[in-house]
C-alpha cells in the first residue's frame, strides 16, 4: 500500500471509504470534515492506496501538546491484512518527526474490535473521560 496525502480528485472515493467502515454519523458531515481539514492543515489528511484505489485512510493532527488520529479507515475487503498496522506505524513516524510525545485517538465505547486493534498495537486506555460540545450543527 502506498500511503500519501490527500488529493482533490480523491474526496469521493474517501466519502465512499469512509461510510463502508461505518465512520460516518449523521450529525457529521464528512463532506465538511474534509473542507474542515483542508483549510486548516492540508497534510494532515492521508490516504492509503493499492494500484490507484483507496483502500485506507486516516487524519492526524498535532497541537503541540499530543498528536491525534481520526478517521482511520480500512476497506472491509482489506481489512486483517496489516495496512491498519501500516497506517498507524506512518502516522507515529509522522508526528515523531514533528517533535510530538503522545499520541492521542478516541474510540467509541462499542467499538470492540477497534479497541482490539490498538491495545495490539501497545495503546493503553487513559483514566480519562472525553467531553464533547458542538459549536456549529452539520
Amino acid at each position: 500500500m502506498d500511503i500519501r496525502v490527500f488529493r482533490e480528485s480523491d474526496r469521493s472515493a474517501l466519502i465512499a471509504l469512509w461510510q463502508e467502515t461505518g465512520l460516518t454519523r449523521p450529525w457529521n458531515n464528512p463532506d465538511l470534515d474534509i473542507d474542515r481539514k483542508l483549510a486548516r492543515d492540508p497534510d494532515g489528511l492521508f490516504v492509503g492506496e493499492i494500484n490507484g484505489e483507496i483502500v485506507a485512510s486516516y487524519m492526524l493532527g498535532y497541537d503541540g501538546h499530543r498528536g491525534w488520529i481520526n478517521y482511520l479507515a480500512v476497506s472491509t475487503g482489506q481489512q486483517r491484512m496489516g495496512l491498519g498496522r501500516q497506517l498507524m506505524a506512518h502516522a507515529e513516524q509522522t508526528l515523531f518527526a514533528m517533535g510530538c510525545p503522545k499520541l492521542n485517538l478516541q474510540v467509541r465505547a462499542d467499538n470492540a474490535a477497534a479497541k482490539g486493534f490498538y491495545k495490539a498495537l501497545g495503546y493503553t486506555i487513559d483514566s480519562v473521560e472525553s467531553l464533547g460540545k458542538r459549536l456549529i450543527e452539520d
